[in-house]
């Protein structure tokens, strides 16, 4: 694995020119003039051609401290671009000792890094501690330490670093940084902590999402142990939703779905947006996209026509079920008020052979609209379970930037 350190002042030193540096401490011109070179050198990229003029600069007899300060940050900068860790190790091992504070604590990163790059792990974590001691908490420090942590298995550590870092964040009311929480699901996956991983993953979609995480956990969702099939459409819908419904098939199965639990109406929405998508509607199946739209269509205008009299009939059964249905089909129909409404009746009704599953419906049909949306929030955050209802109300939750 090839490293690189994102704190590259000794690169920017020498891209600003070391020769104005020299100049300050009074470098001697056989000594400032190779510096100079090397510096323009390394600014047009020819980092090989820098070290050699830096070399040059070093073969001065009679160097002051000033002048192999310099030309050692010269050296260090023009081998770490030319990939010879060996030097670069050598004039930052010569620095360091004249260092202080920050910039202290780069160069030891830089040394750290360098010694990785040989898979000198020991020495890459000595001065990386040492880099941390003296204060330097930079990102690409992270990125090492987890490099370093990977390479010698110890994913505990990573998970115990990572996690100390999240937890910190929330604590003090602030979004966890995406790459400690990226270090904290890789370690979690790696240990086959299944659940503290898809927490994890939760975590990252909250605050950070990204179709890749959408991805990874609508992904596994359904392997999740106890998962219901019936909950199959939501995943579908979520992935709808999140942007992540990407092969027609998704987009066919959704529909053939929402059409076997009689909400043609959504069937005819989610074809409409494949065929936007200009993934239904071509190729050799394209005549059966069609066929199932038009389908679609020809049922929800016979489901409008009978909707009213599946209601009142619905209001004379014991159990609640029969009205939820009902509501959620004037939901699908665009009629949010009085799909609410019918929903409700049936939770008040009770008898419900899925009460949890009522209560997603509900809250789904709720955030559907501003004036119910704070009560939507509520009523998804309240669904409890284990077979993916509770699961599947807390994403809907994120996808409505309601959590």
């Amino acid at each position: 694995m090839k490293l690189r350190s994102l704190r590259t002042w000794a690169l920017v030193l020498a891209a600003a020119g070391c020769l104005t540096v020299a100049h300050a401490q009074g470098v001697r011109q056989e000594v400032g003039k190779p510096l100079k070179e090397a510096s323009d050198l390394l600014k047009a990229g020819k980092a090989k051609e820098a070290l050699a003029k830096a070399r040059e600069a070093d073969n001065v007899g009679g160097k002051t401290p000033g002048e192999q300060l310099v030309i050692d940050r010269m050296k260090a900068a023009a081998a770490q671009r030319a990939g010879d860790m060996g030097a670069a190790i050598q004039a930052l091992e010569s620095l360091q000792p004249r260092t202080s504070g920050a910039e202290a604590g780069q160069v030891a990163e830089q040394l750290a890094s360098a010694y990785a790059q040989q898979r000198n792990n020991g020495k890459a974590t000595e001065w990386l501690n040492k880099a941390i001691a003296a204060g330097n908490n930079s990102a690409s420090v992270k990125q090492l330490q987890t490099y370093l942590m990977s390479a010698s298995g110890d994913y505990n550590a990573i998970a115990r670093d990572a996690g100390a870092a999240v937890n910190a964040a929330e604590q003090a009311g602030r979004r966890p940084d995406e790459g400690e929480l990226l270090r904290l699901a890789d370690a979690q996956n790696r240990l086959n902590n299944l659940n503290g991983y898809a927490s994890t993953l939760e975590k990252l979609l909250h605050n950070y999402p990204k179709k890749d995480y959408w991805n990874a956990y609508l992904g596994r969702l359904p392997r999740k142990p106890g998962f219901a099939d019936r909950f199959l459409i939501d995943v579908l819908r979520l992935r709808l939703a999140s942007g992540t419904l990407s092969k027609a098939d998704d987009y066919m199965e959704l529909a053939q779905l929402s059409m076997q639990q009689g909400l043609p109406s959504e069937a005819r929405k989610v074809a409409e947006a494949g065929f936007k998508a200009n993934l239904l509607g071509t190729g050799p199946e394209a005549a059966r996209h069609q066929r199932l739209r038009d389908l679609a269509i020809k049922e929800e205008g016979e489901l409008k026509g009978k909707l009213a009299g599946q209601a009142a009939e619905a209001e004379t059964f014991k159990e609640g079920d029969g009205l939820v249905r009902i509501g959620g089909s004037y939901v699908s129909l665009g009629e949010v008020d009085k799909g609410v409404e019918y929903i409700q009746k049936g939770i008040a009704k009770g008898s419900l052979k899925r009460p949890e599953d009522a209560k997603l419906r509900l809250g789904l049909a709720q955030l559907q609209q501003a004036k119910t949306k704070s009560a939507g929030v509520q009523t998804l955050r309240s669904i409890k379970g284990t077979d993916g209802v509770a699961d599947i109300a807390r994403l809907w939750l994120i996808v409505g930037n309601g959590a």
